[in-house]
């Protein structure tokens, strides 16, 4: 006899731990991994006068960074097909004396660049560049790309000019492809681009500037429902009804959503559900969108969902094959580094930026990235930053056209000089490097992200 299956109690288990560090902080204690009196503009990091040696360097590139995110705009590749903006990336740094590698860690549109002692800290700053299929840059991404490569251009001009003190260690650019969809980076990450790198950062466009925001982890679904066709009026009882199966799971969905957290989101569309209305559906195709606050209770949907397909099949008679992340790779949500992050909202104050702190916004203007993939292995930061107005929303044709407006370029500057910065803290200040891997310790540390879901 079939009984109730127990509750995860994983997203219970979050809102616990979260509510313990508000009342800490509140309290003048802080969570762990954060100290209790580090404001948006606390002491260490640089030296002043490197600081601010970068910074003027990245404003000296603004009219480079205007070309690349001009040139990305009107150009846009999706994903694993930017071979036009990778080349284009590349040549810019080679007008900077920068040789990169096109074409890295498996990946043909991938590239990287580096300079320093392998032997140090070494950063990484990821730079993305790939566009939505039928709305181009409607996600920004030439905006990265543009502040990546000014990041690492601004700190290469710094950290390589005669006579002044250098900290010890590297700098990367990692050029990462195929964020929409298809997670790049973990592509990139399976092939080795992570390998020996500390920390990562990178910058995403919005209509606010934000310091931390949920991201939401996501995995890719597909259910194929297989029936036996039959005459739908003549002998309509010989068959069995793919659509049928697939309109059950499609209204399971809409039944689930009673009983997830709030944060979680799924979305579908039936792709295929027969071929003419007088034979019974042989075969049904959804493809489904599955999205989460956390690993776990990403896991746990995932188990549910699968109970929803195999339900429907057996309701229905017909077969299901349940086929999860295929021809992508699944992406966990953001860990945020919030020892990287104070130091990317000084810097950004630097700029006359304000950014957001976390928990301002809602939680429920939530989406995903690849980039949650890197942050489960090392620490990282992925900030936000103004690009238009406060009610343009990511994937849209409004935020396309603000992808090439003074803003965004005004935007990229901001970003480059803020993530050369950040990463010139990183570098020079060991006791910033010390919280930011204790901070990565208290958050569970490295993950296996390639078998998570496994």
């Amino acid at each position: 006899m079939n009984r109730p299956t127990p509750p995860s109690t994983a997203y219970l288990d979050h809102l616990v731990a979260e509510t313990a560090g508000r009342r800490a902080a509140l309290a003048g204690a802080a969570p762990a991994g954060q100290a209790a009196d580090a404001g948006p503009d606390d002491d260490g990091g640089a030296p002043a006068d490197l600081i601010t040696a970068v910074e003027r360097a990245a404003e000296g590139l603004e009219p480079e960074l205007a070309e690349i995110v001009r040139r990305l705009h009107e150009h846009p590749e999706p994903a694993f097909e930017e071979h036009r903006s990778a080349a284009t990336l590349v040549e810019v740094l080679a007008r900077h004396g920068v040789e990169a590698e096109l074409g890295v860690h498996g990946v043909p549109t991938a590239f990287r660049a580096e300079f320093g002692d392998p032997a140090g800290p070494t950063i990484a700053i990821c730079a993305e560049y790939d566009a939505l299929p039928g709305i181009g840059h409607a996600c920004g991404h030439n905006v990265i790309a543009a502040a990546g490569v000014g990041a690492f251009l601004a700190l290469h001009q710094v950290l390589g000019s005669a006579g002044r003190p250098l900290p010890a260690g590297r700098v990367v650019l990692l050029g990462t492809p195929a964020e929409e969809g298809h997670s790049g980076k973990e592509v990139l990450a399976r092939n080795g681009a992570l390998e020996g790198i500390d920390a990562a950062i990178m910058v995403h466009p919005y209509g606010l500037d934000v310091a931390d925001q949920v991201w939401l982890g996501r995995r890719l679904l597909t259910w194929t429902f297989t029936g036996r066709p039959a005459h739908a009026s003549a002998q309509p009882y010989m068959g069995r009804n793919a659509l049928d199966a697939a309109t059950l799971a499609y209204q399971g969905i809409g039944l689930l959503r009673q009983q997830m957290p709030p944060v979680d989101r799924v979305h579908a569309t039936i792709a295929e559900g027969g071929t003419r209305p007088s034979i019974i559906t042989e075969r049904a195709v959804v493809h489904l969108y599955a999205r989460s606050k956390y690993p776990d209770t990403l896991r746990d949907l995932s188990r549910r969902l699968d109970d929803i397909a195999r339900g429907a099949a057996l309701m229905t008679g017909t077969e299901v094959e349940i086929a999860w992340d295929d021809g992508a790779h699944p992406s966990l949500p953001v860990r945020t580094n919030e020892a990287l992050t104070r130091r990317w909202v000084t810097a950004q104050h630097r700029r006359g930026r304000d950014p957001l702190p976390f928990g301002v916004l809602s939680e429920t203007l939530a989406a995903s990235t690849d980039f949650g993939n890197v942050s489960f292995r090392i620490p990282g930061i992925h900030p936000l930053v103004q690009v238009s107005g406060p009610d343009v929303a990511l994937h849209t044709a409004e935020f396309a056209a603000a992808a090439a407006t003074p803003a965004a370029v005004s935007a990229a500057v901001d970003s480059a000089a803020g993530l050369a910065a950040t990463a010139l803290d990183y570098l020079s200040d060991a006791g910033l490097r010390a919280a930011v891997h204790e901070e990565f310790a208290a958050q569970g540390g490295p993950v296996d992200v390639e078998r998570y879901f496994d």
